[in-house]
């Protein structure tokens, strides 16, 4: 069967190409998914799938303690659920992957239209398409695959196409999950480069807020520049970074990203014209964490991260900074590696590739790691080859996502077939 698979993912994969242009060239930014999702809907009904929409209910969702509240209005965005019901009582698979894109800004420093999905040396360039478009196609192909090869999968194949994982994936995959789309196992296909992902960092958001006074430019001895005070706040929160990239290590995100943990100064506004001395600024964060810390912890680091860098400032005295925390919460995820998820996963791809595949973790969050939160449930990342992932050109490689179909086709089988196990249950 191997043979066959491999056989017709070659002889097929200019059509493989050609529907992850379609999807890259559909803007799909976070928030403005439904047209993208229209047209997964439509590939999903092409092989014959049974398909369900959910939409997150907010309500429901937020007393999750894994919901991130991506303050995106859920109106009008659903999720898909694409099912294969298998001809027998196989171990189930879920194959994830998310239609929602980062903005392509500033699209002047792109060499090529981001959303133009233009083949140049056997890549494909525009936004999303390592992030993770082509992850999503993998998925349908593989699957797509063995239905057209008349292959008996045993056991049920979920195909999920989920919003917002930009944002936290609140209203995406915890909404899938929670909704009761649940298997023995499950693979979101982020660009990974061959690497299968069993872990991944805590990540927290948080705001700083300084007041100033504001005055004419003319008179700006008499204001106070929220900008200057704001600036004492950066260079701590830049040192702290620095102390932390040194000092804070966990083995498989060093492996993986090459630093465990960031903390990066992502916004900073202030001011609103040039003539007056601004009376307020705000800057915003994003922190990672380690296994071992807690999000509690980081909450008091980050608050005496901040006292420390204004106390000796009379105008802070009377005037604090206020620390907001919002958006992505999580904490770290992992995988035992143990799993024979992982394990079989491992095999077949090793097999496929015809090399080891190594087991990495990630400074950078995914949908996997909801996966922790239900019982006999496994979650692993796993990917193609991608280049500058929420950057200008991002691009994925080609033949990379040919070896990731690959590789889930015949996954899918190995998974399907192999012996359920104590405390393993099919979704």
């Amino acid at each position: 069967m191997k043979n066959k698979i491999r056989n017709y993912i070659e002889q097929n994969k200019t059509a493989l190409f050609k529907t992850i242009q379609e999807l890259v060239q559909i803007e799909t930014v976070v928030g403005n998914e439904m047209v993208g999702q229209a047209y997964m809907k439509r590939k999903f009904a092409e092989i014959g799938l049974t398909i369900h929409e959910v939409a997150p209910d907010y309500e429901e969702l937020a007393k999750h303690e894994a919901f991130v509240d991506s303050e995106i209005p859920f109106a009008g965005r659903t999720n898909l659920v694409g099912i294969h019901h298998g001809v027998g009582d196989g171990k189930s698979l879920t194959l994830h992957g998310h239609i929602d894109v980062v903005p392509p800004e500033p699209v002047g420093n792109w060499t090529v239209d981001p959303w133009g999905a233009e083949i140049i040396d056997g890549k494909l360039y525009g936004r999303g398409a390592a992030d993770m478009k082509s992850g999503l196609i993998a998925n349908w192909f593989a699957l797509k695959t063995l239905i057209d090869l008349a292959y008996p999968i045993t056991g049920d194949v979920q195909l999920h196409s989920v919003i917002e994982e930009e944002a936290g994936g609140g209203g995406g995959a915890l909404a899938c999950l929670e909704a009761g789309f649940r298997t023995d196992g499950y693979i979101s296909t982020e660009p990974h480069h061959f690497n299968t992902t069993i872990s991944h960092a805590g990540i927290m958001y948080f705001r700083v807020k300084v007041v100033g006074r504001t005055a004419h430019a003319g008179l700006a001895h008499h204001g106070i520049n929220a900008i200057s005070k704001m600036y004492k706040i950066v260079a701590a929160l830049e040192e702290l970074n620095e102390l932390r990239a040194q000092n804070v290590k966990f083995d498989l995100y060093e492996k993986g990203s090459g630093q465990s943990v960031h903390l990066n100064l992502g916004v900073l506004r202030a001011g609103d014209w040039v003539s007056t001395v601004p009376g307020g600024a705000m800057l915003e964060c994003r922190i990672g964490f380690i296994p071992g810390e807690s999000r509690k912890e980081i909450k008091k680091l980050i608050q005496e991260t901040v006292a420390r860098a204004v106390v000796d400032d009379d105008w802070f005295k009377a005037h604090p900074p206020e620390i907001e925390w919002f958006g992505w919460t999580t904490e770290p995820w992992y995988q035992d590696p143990e799993h024979s998820f992982v394990q079989g996963f491992l095999k077949t791809a090793g097999d496929v590739l015809g090399r080891d595949v190594k087991i990495v973790g990630r400074a950078s969050g995914n949908d996997a790691r909801f996966t922790q939160y239900y019982n006999g449930m496994a979650g692993i990342c796993f990917g193609p080859v991608g280049e500058n992932m929420h950057g200008p050109d991002e691009n994925v490689h080609l033949e990379s996502v040919v070896e990731v179909v690959n590789v889930f086709a015949n996954y899918i089988i190995d998974w399907s077939e192999s012996a359920r196990e104590n405390g393993e249950t099919s979704g």
